[in-house]
């Protein structure tokens, strides 16, 4: 079997879908919060994932991914059985976690993907943890059953009460700040508008605070820059010194505004790519 096999490929929710891929080395050497960079083809763009689960047993990482790209689009080509160009990893820093005794765990959407084996190692190092994860809507929850098995509390939260309770994922978390809960710590993994809310509130209530940034990467080596961000006042890049940050210092109004200068790009390419993929079918 060649390197970076698909062993399995799934649909989660949504545009979502999750691979497990054969990738002995990177899966001995993974940790929660580090990411990987692949290619699906030799042309395809390079591709900056978060790792959902690795099984070092077994030498699979396993990543999850939305459908928003041609890179994705490419990606999302591929099946079971097929292998990617390039699978590089991993990356980054892994979620400091030690020390920690009471955790609340946010995500949000595709990010709970990530989130999920951040509650796994609370879990198992004994910390107490609430998770809370948000979706759009009840077609779009997935994973329930993963949190609930690793979280001493689980809050489902859906933008229009579809299922689960009514609300934003704020929304519960500063209901169980009120209710008493006092955090060592508030990781949150999601969008980054969300991320960006959340911080404000945890600062209003004093509670260290936590986020993986997904900014525009492409080397992952640092030397491109494409992933500078400003934290604190300083320029740090997030494939090196992150993708962990503390949420009460990072600028998400410049991290925003930069991911969307290259939107009408990305449009332009993805609607080339489905021309191109809807060609390749006649």
């Amino acid at each position: 079997m060649q390197a970076y096999t698909i062993l399995e490929k799934m649909s989660l929710s949504g545009n979502a879908s999750r691979m497990v891929i054969l990738a002995p080395l990177v899966a001995r050497k993974a940790q929660p919060g580090q990411f990987i960079i692949l290619r699906a083809r030799e042309n395809s763009e390079r591709i900056p994932l978060t790792i959902h689960d690795y099984d070092r047993e077994n030498g699979t990482v396993s990543v999850v991914y939305q459908v928003v790209g041609a890179g994705t689009m490419a990606l999302d080509t591929l099946a079971a059985g097929d292998s990617l160009h390039d699978f590089v990893g991993p990356l980054g820093k892994e979620t400091a976690t030690e020390g920690i005794k009471k955790a609340c765990v946010v995500g949000g959407g595709v990010g709970c993907a990530i989130a999920f084996p951040v509650v796994r190692k609370l879990h198992e190092q004994g910390s107490v943890v609430h998770s809370i994860i948000g979706f759009r809507s009840k077609d779009l929850v997935f994973m329930e059953q993963e949190f609930q098995s690793v979280s001493d509390r689980l809050y489902v939260m859906t933008d229009d009460g579809s299922y689960g309770s009514h609300g934003l994922v704020t929304h519960a978390l500063e209901g169980l700040i009120k209710e008493g809960h006092h955090y060592d710590e508030v990781i949150a993994i999601g969008p980054l508008i969300m991320m960006k809310f959340v911080s404000q509130l945890t600062k209003k209530y004093g509670v260290k605070t936590t986020v993986s940034m997904n900014p525009i990467m492409v080397d992952g080596t640092g030397m491109c820059g494409g992933c500078r961000l400003t934290v604190g006042g300083q320029v740090k890049f997030a494939c090196v010194d992150g993708p962990d940050f503390d949420g009460h210092e990072v600028d998400f109004d410049e991290v925003i505004s930069r991911n969307r200068v290259y939107e009408e790009f990305e449009k332009q390419e993805r609607e080339e790519a489905c021309f191109l993929l809807r060609r390749g079918e006649k």
